[in-house]
């Protein structure tokens, strides 16, 4: 017979099963919807073919990395540097991650054209279709994550009867596999998508004049392609890995907070499993009425997360109370000023990025004097908007600190487990968060299969509504995932602290932590460095597959008689093929990067120069995060909102000026910007498994 704490991680179990037969139904209603004319089937048709090939080009390129990782941990397990779990953990998180990305894909793949010919009948329509698509996403990837958590937690509790400090231990580790993942996914989706994007506008809408989306433009597919791969697979595989960081970094300084208690370390299991239950609820509320603003669209996305997050609030009061005790409530409001500072982040992102406010509106009046001034104020609009989610993010740690007694008590562990239930509260309610945002590629392959087919003009106006606002809820997404990772990070850093001091020997190396000690301080620099090293690598990348891309659609357009008076048909293939094999070719050297460097710092410099790597890491990676991402939406909504008419509208010089902009942000907010929040979280998760080997083997 089950006791309590059993029976909660029975419930998460049942939690996950929830959220996927939840992500099953939407998909069901979504294939109900009609695929439109056969033209537009055609077309989907082709976009769909040209993700399913880049995704198993991709998986056969991971699988290599982790068949030889899997070696590398049996190895470190039969030299006992490793338990025997983890070579397996790690093959599990990464499935799982990359599980995530295609189900999403497949099922944005699917609702494309639906959400098109649901826009023929109306705007609400329309909404219901991709965000039912973007619902898929969002459950499928806490489902996935829960049901990977709560396997392996029973697994290692009921049938190997470890102890909870064992169990932490194991489970730590398979976040390794999911962060693997994610980067592999982020960034080769990332680069494949920019590429399309960036290739398609130079050539399409600057030196041809032909507008987004015109069938005559070689890399228009490419394009749709690359949003099912880079906004679709790439975040799913991103926000999988974010989501179980966080919740089993919380979990592991739950048995060190309350000493072995299984309590506290299922606490943030059973939050996440609630969330789940909050999350489906707020998705009945999302709907809207036709002929609504970008405003009142927002508004309808806002009500359904929203109401999720006051519902986990009022909930986990409760929860923590009977699980913990009331001389423990401060970790309630440890997970309140979480939940309340993903709504601020989001809120920022949202002043900074969205064309309702006075920053982007500001931004695209820079176009009136030319591409440069546009690009220098993108620049600095990036920089400005670093300051307040720093300042939400401090408030927040300080906080969560504070109310869960760590200035009081003599542990530091109870204030450290209170930042990362923090984290666990800004994600508790991933699911309808991440159908905000996974609905915006939906809508814009939706707004290019309207054009590519000839529809009517007012249905490309009422996908470009649902297109614009899904830059908005990006933006905010991705300042949701980068402020998550930053609190994940720092749960994990001091995760990896007590690991170092479980192994014998270690917590002697960690005696001095001081910035006088040089480890910590080179270390320190190391990492601060990371983030610009990693961003360079992936902007250069995106660079190289665009200059392929560009010179292929040139010669297409020179090459192919006919095909700027659409009598002749332009080779789709090609250009998606191009980007395949670039992207592919690019993503391994980030990746590479981030795996090798935390080994290389702790086998040189010890113990005390991987957390001086991790400390550096996190605050420029942070920064450098929200930088790129807000530069870059900031720039994607200054051209739409000059496309709708303003400084000249459509073809206008200043909208010329918007789209080089554009071109410079589109790998600032999705290949690099997105990518660094998975590079600080990994950094840790490979600090983790590799500890016991840093111990042993250290220089210093």
């Amino acid at each position: 017979m089950f006791n309590l704490e059993n029976s909660l991680v029975i419930f998460t179990f049942f939690g996950a099963l929830i959220a996927l037969l939840f992500a099953i139904l939407m998909a069901r209603k979504v294939m109900k919807f009609s695929e439109g004319s056969d033209l537009m089937k055609k077309i989907s048709g082709s976009i769909r073919q040209g993700a399913n090939a880049y995704l198993k080009r991709q998986y056969s390129i991971v699988l290599v990395f982790f068949v030889c990782m899997f070696v590398v941990l049996c190895v470190m397990a039969a030299f006992k540097l490793l338990t025997w779990f983890v070579p397996f953990a790690f093959v599990t998180g990464g499935f799982f991650s990359g599980l995530s990305g295609f189900v999403g894909m497949k099922i944005a793949t699917a609702a494309n054209s639906r959400t098109a010919n649901a826009c023929q009948e109306g705007l609400n329509r329309g909404l219901r279709v991709a965000f039912s698509a973007g619902s898929v996403m969002g459950f499928t990837v806490v489902g996935l994550g829960l049901l990977d958590i709560s396997a392996w937690f029973m697994l290692l509790k009921f049938v190997f009867k470890l102890e909870p400090a064992a169990i932490s231990s194991a489970m730590l580790t398979f976040g390794m596999g999911a962060s693997s993942m994610a980067l592999f996914a982020r960034v080769g989706g990332g680069i494949f998508t920019k590429a399309a994007d960036v290739g398609a506008d130079l050539v399409g809408k600057v030196e041809a004049g032909i507008p987004e989306d015109d069938p005559r433009n070689p890399a228009v597919i490419a394009d749709n392609v690359g949003d099912n791969v880079g906004d679709v697979a790439g975040m799913g595989a991103d926000l999988y890995e974010s989501y179980v960081g966080s919740i089993i970094s919380a979990s592991a300084l739950g048995v060190a907070a309350f000493g072995g208690k299984l309590k506290a370390m299922a606490l943030p299991m059973l939050m996440a499993a609630i969330g789940i239950l909050c999350s489906i609820l707020g998705t009945f509320l999302v709907r809207t009425q036709e002929g609504a603003s970008q405003k009142n669209l927002l508004k309808a996305l806002s009500r359904g997360t929203n109401f999720s997050a006051i519902l986990i609030a009022v909930i986990a009061l409760p929860m923590v109370w009977l699980l913990l005790g009331k001389e423990n409530i401060g970790l309630y409001f440890a997970i309140l000023a979480g939940l309340v500072s993903g709504v601020l982040i989001g809120q920022a992102t949202e002043y900074f990025t969205s064309d309702s406010y006075r920053p982007t509106k500001k931004l695209a009046s820079n176009s009136e004097t030319g591409s440069a001034t546009i690009i220098i104020g993108g620049l600095s609009l990036g920089m400005l908007s670093t300051a307040l989610p720093i300042l939400i993010i401090s408030t927040c740690v300080l906080i969560a600190y504070f109310v869960s007694g760590g200035f009081s008590n003599t542990d530091a562990n109870m204030g450290l487990y209170g930042i990362a239930l923090a984290a666990v509260g800004m994600l508790s309610t991933l699911g309808i968060t991440l159908a905000t945002d996974a609905y915006g590629p939906v809508a814009d392959n939706a707004g290019g299969i309207a054009e590519m087919a000839g529809l009517d003009p007012e249905v490309r106006k009422r996908t470009d509504a649902l297109d614009s606002l899904g830059n908005t809820t990006a933006a905010t997404g991705k300042g949701f995932a980068i402020g998550s990772a930053a609190l994940t990070a720092l749960a994990l850093m001091a995760s990896y602290i007590d690991k170092i001091n479980s192994i014998e020997g270690g917590a002697q190396q960690l005696a001095n932590l001081s910035l006088m000690n040089p480890t910590v301080l080179i270390g320190l620099f190391i990492g601060a460095c990371l983030p610009f090293v990693f961003a360079a690598l992936t902007m250069e990348s995106v660079g190289k597959a665009a200059q392929s891309v560009v010179l292929e659609v040139r010669r297409q357009f020179k090459e192919i008689t006919g095909l700027m008076d659409g009598k002749a048909d332009p080779d789709y293939a090609s250009c998606v093929d191009l980007c395949t094999k670039s992207s592919l070719r690019e993503m391994i050297l980030p990746t590479v990067v981030a795996i090798v460097v935390p080994v290389g710092v702790g086998l040189i410099l010890g113990c005390t120069g991987v957390v001086g790597m991790l400390a550096g890491a996190t605050a420029s990676g942070f920064l450098m995060a929200i930088f790129m991402s807000n530069s870059g939406g900031a720039w994607d909504n200054a051209k739409k909102y000059i496309e709708s008419g303003e400084h000249g509208g459509k073809g206008s010089g200043q909208h010329k000026a918007a789209v080089v902009g554009d071109t410079v942000g589109d790998p600032f907010k999705d290949t690099s910007g997105p990518a660094i929040n998975i590079l600080i979280k990994l950094l840790s998760m490979v600090s983790i498994v590799f500890a016991a080997l840093v111990v042993n083997f250290s220089i210093f």
